[in-house]
């Protein structure tokens, strides 16, 4: 079994990720990170230079890849899970962890992360950054409800958040808490 963390930029997919796979003994591994690894670029870079169809196909290379192993905790980036090939693959054996928080909150915490604009593609400042966090929620948060297991309410304390994520482990059957 592997877990999979998901949840808008800045919900906690890698602080929670971390820490699930350190007090599990798993790996932990993060498809952003994959991804630039893969590419030698930062995902902003790959945007910028190839688009968001490339990033796509690398991404769902890089996915695969990761989730063909047992045993360890993955975190997907924000639209990972938008991808119809991602969502085949964690149909079997994968405990999916929603990690949800309030716009206010994924904006406050995106715009207090100094590696958010240099790494990843700019929040749209023609939309003012907050109301892209929106319109993007409305689309991704259906997708995320619908695959997660465990739904978590991301602005709990990261330990309690682990706790919850390690006690839902061997019935990984549909969860709330929040």
């Amino acid at each position: 079994m592997n877990i999979v963390i998901i949840g808008y930029r800045a919900s906690g997919k890698t602080r929670v990720g971390r820490r699930v796979a350190q007090r599990l003994g798993w790996p932990y591994v993060d498809v952003d990170r994959g991804i630039e690894k893969a590419t030698n670029k930062t995902i902003k870079q790959i945007f910028e230079e190839n688009g968001e169809p490339y990033y796509r196909q690398v991404e769902a290379g890089v996915a695969r890849e990761m989730l063909g192993g047992d045993g360890q905790v993955v975190s997907f980036g924000g639209g990972t899970l938008m991808e119809p090939p991602n969502q085949a693959l964690i149909n079997h054996h994968v405990l999916v962890v929603y990690l949800e928080a309030p716009v206010d909150v994924l904006w406050q915490r995106a715009q207090a992360d100094p590696e958010s604009e240099k790494n990843r593609p700019p929040l749209l400042k023609s939309k003012g950054g907050r109301e892209e966090i929106v319109d993007m929620l409305k689309k991704r948060a259906p997708v995320y409800e619908q695959f997660a297991n465990l739904t978590l309410d991301a602005t709990q304390d990261p330990e309690f958040l682990v706790d919850r994520v390690i006690e839902a482990l061997p019935q990984a059957g549909p969860a709330r808490d929040g």
